[in-house]
């Protein structure tokens, strides 16, 4: 159940937010400028309006009773004519604007996912997949609304504003001041508004990336669920997720609605003033009734952007939150830099030694207490034991997923810290029990490691994995499309996919993690022989679940709280009758 508290989110760097979010727009600086050129010459075109429609009233009262027609449609045709021009440019500079958010998003969006790429295994381990789906979609998309639209609103108010001034102080300087009473009122109320609304943009964002999380992971066990019967339970934890959800957003807009209100009442108090001021000045001959006609609609016009920038600041506040969550990704540390002497493995034979090797994934919780183990270029290595022994954390090591915290790692006597990652794990073919396969075609996914590869060697690939005959029983053969996550083929034929993908890539070292799991016995039969064939010459490390399967295994190695209870061959171990004689006999009695 989601928790429903008063836990308000703070921001962390909220002008850093804004200043990474401005520095997006950097590339396309020249059509920010034209934008700014544009926005000027728009809204001096919108200024200009009011004076004309001051001079048409001027000339409309100075007649009395005989009205010059044709110098009021002068004025009035004028006027209309700068307001059309000042539209056909604000639509103009909207496209540009548009144009521009949907490019920087473009780059962010590429910036976050090229950090994905380069972040460490434990950052996944950490975070839900939902959650960093939400960073890379729903946060970026309020920045870049955010760009297209307040971007413009902010340039075009703040020349509206200055524009206004200065001509409400060319009219009137008495008027001008109480006009400009509204203004340390509205950056006062603003600034008070700022502090309450922010955090909650923040939190609800958190809730949102909570709530994809949940999704993401619901959607994916779905079957699981159903067969559970479990639907009414998730259901409910939905409800509770959903709800805190639906409240932050409430929570933060209920506080940001308030804004535009409360600044339309104190220009309204400040166009009241000024109607009780002019009639004062107009009667008393300081002023012209066209005058005061073009001091009320510039003052419209100063406070209009004024309102504006209160409902700007409800969605500048939101996309900070978001940019936040998206910068704390891309400052996430990404997996050590290789070592500046690091060199390339190559030519390698396989021989790997642990050395006195300890490991936990947090501090202060060892799973791994000095292990070693050597396993001999071109031999087969057993990893067995109970769940939560350590076995898979050792695959994670051999891969450099993770640095040990003590020990060392050997591949062919180079440590393990002085090659570089991708020479490391370009070393080793693997196949694990939770299979992956993408949206692409049946020759894409088993030719994923080997870019190169022709068609007959996938062919030979799969003939090797006992998947041609499924393969060619497909409406397109090869060029079948499957599905994302492989949904339109089974468990089993995901499988013997990424087994026939390990036997297309050459690689001198294989790690196969329970990799029959999801196939038929007279199949697994089959695939272990023709695996036998694919491991000659390899050094293999092989984690076990069905101990039958590894009898014929060089060395295997009994884990059990992350320590190396037991290791030899399975005949030696037999006769031990100790702990892997124990797992043996459990599973066939």
């Amino acid at each position: 159940m989601a928790r429903r508290d008063s836990i308000m989110y703070k921001p962390k760097d909220s002008r850093g937010a804004l200043r990474r979010m401005l520095a997006f727009l950097g590339p396309f600086r020249w059509l920010i400028l034209l934008v700014a050129v544009l926005c000027v010459t728009s809204n001096l075109l919108s200024l200009w309006g009011p004076n004309l429609a001051g001079s048409a009233i001027n000339e409309a009262a100075a007649g009395k009773g005989r009205v010059n027609f044709d110098r009021v449609w002068h004025y009035a045709s004028r006027m209309l004519m700068c307001y059309a021009a000042s539209s056909l440019l604000t639509i103009s500079i909207h496209a540009i604007m548009m144009n521009v958010s949907k490019r920087a998003a473009k780059q962010m969006r590429q910036a976050v996912f090229n950090k994905l790429m380069r972040l460490p295994v434990g950052y996944f381990d950490r975070n839900q997949a939902g959650d960093i789906i939400s960073r890379v979609s729903y946060d970026i998309d309020v920045i870049s609304t955010c760009m297209a639209t307040d971007v413009v609103s902010i340039l075009t108010s703040v020349v509206t504003v200055v524009g206004s001034v200065a001509m409400m102080v060319s009219i009137s300087l008495p008027l001008s001041a109480v006009t400009l009473f509204s203004v340390p009122a509205a950056v006062l109320y603003t600034s008070h508004m700022r502090k309450i609304t922010q955090p909650r943009f923040v939190k609800r964002s958190k809730n949102y990336g909570v709530m994809n999380g949940f999704v993401e992971e619901m959607l994916s066990g779905q079957k699981t669920i159903q067969a559970y019967a479990y639907e009414r339970r998730v259901e409910e934890k939905f409800d509770g997720i959903n709800s805190a959800a639906a409240e932050a957003y409430y929570d933060a807009d209920r506080y940001g609605v308030t804004i535009g209100p409360t600044m339309g009442t104190i220009n309204n108090i400040t166009l009241s003033l000024i109607a009780l001021l002019g009639s004062i000045l107009y009667m008393g001959g300081r002023i012209t009734l066209g005058s005061i006609s073009s001091f009320v609609l510039y003052s419209r016009k100063f406070s209009g952007p004024i309102n504006e920038i209160a409902n700007i600041i409800n969605e500048l506040f939101s996309a900070l939150a978001a940019a936040e969550r998206v910068f704390a990704l891309l400052d996430e540390k990404e997996e050590l830099a290789d070592r500046a002497d690091a060199a390339e493995l190559s030519d390698v034979r396989g021989d790997v030694k642990l050395q006195n090797v300890s490991f936990g994934y947090d501090p202060g919780k060892t799973i791994l207490h000095d292990l070693t183990m050597h396993a001999e270029a071109g031999k087969l290595i057993a990893i067995v034991g109970p769940t939560g022994a350590g076995k898979t954390t050792i695959i994670n090591l051999l891969m450099r997923f993770y640095d040990v915290d003590g020990g060392a790692i050997l591949v062919d006597g180079a440590n393990v810290r002085d090659v570089t990652r991708r020479s490391l794990r370009g070393a080793y073919a693997m196949v694990l029990q939770d299979t992956w396969v993408f949206r692409g075609t049946i020759f894409e996914n088993i030719a994923y490691g080997k870019e190169d590869a022709t068609m007959d060697e996938v062919v030979a690939a799969a003939k090797a994995a006992h998947i041609h005959p499924f393969i060619m029983r497909l409406p397109q053969g090869y060029q079948t499309v499957i599905s994302e996550d492989g949904g339109n083929i089974s468990k089993g034929q995901k499988q013997l996919l990424t087994i026939a993908r390990a036997m297309l890539y050459d690689a001198r070292m294989l790690i196969l993690d329970e990799a029959t799991s999801n196939v038929d016995t007279s199949t697994e039969r089959a695939i272990q022989q023709a695996m036998r064939r694919l491991m000659e010459g390899k050094t293999c490390f092989v984690i076990a679940h069905r101990l039958s399967t590894i009898q014929h295994a060089d060395l295997i190695l009994v884990l059990d709280h992350g320590d190396v209870v037991e290791q030899g061959t399975h005949q030696s171990l037999m006769e031990k009758k100790g702990f892997y004689y124990r797992l043996y006999r459990s599973q066939f009695e």
